[in-house]
């Protein structure tokens, strides 16, 4: 898998193509940490309910998982936003991390395969 890099020396994992195998192959081969669960939700909501329907939407969460999971950096962000916000005891500070949380999560949804 090719990747970008926004310092020299950082490796980011490029966006696979936008199907629920490419993507679990990605996280397969880039982010193991994310498997169980990719699979335990399929199975759970593809699988064992022989329902497509919900794939669309299965495959939004995870594409949006598995962006951030590849960016270590990214997601220590998000997550060091997310504890932040957790303990603040300020309304209007956690509203703000919080919404950078949305921000970046609607970011990470809008990339592209090869990005």
């Amino acid at each position: 898998m090719a990747a970008h890099a926004a310092e020299p020396d950082r490796f980011v994992p490029v966006m696979p193509e936008r199907t629920p195998m490419a993507l679990r192959k990605a996280i397969a081969l880039n982010t193991p940490q994310l498997l169980p669960d990719f699979d335990r939700h399929w199975k759970r909501a593809i699988a064992d309910t022989y329902n497509v329907s919900p794939v669309h939407a299965f495959l939004a969460f995870w594409w949006g998982e598995y962006a951030l999971a590849r960016d270590p950096e990214l997601d220590a962000h998000v997550r060091d936003l997310q504890h932040r916000a957790a303990e603040s005891t300020d309304i209007a500070e956690a509203r703000t991390l919080l919404e950078e949380v949305s921000k970046i999560r609607h970011r990470v949804q809008k990339l592209e395969p090869g990005e």
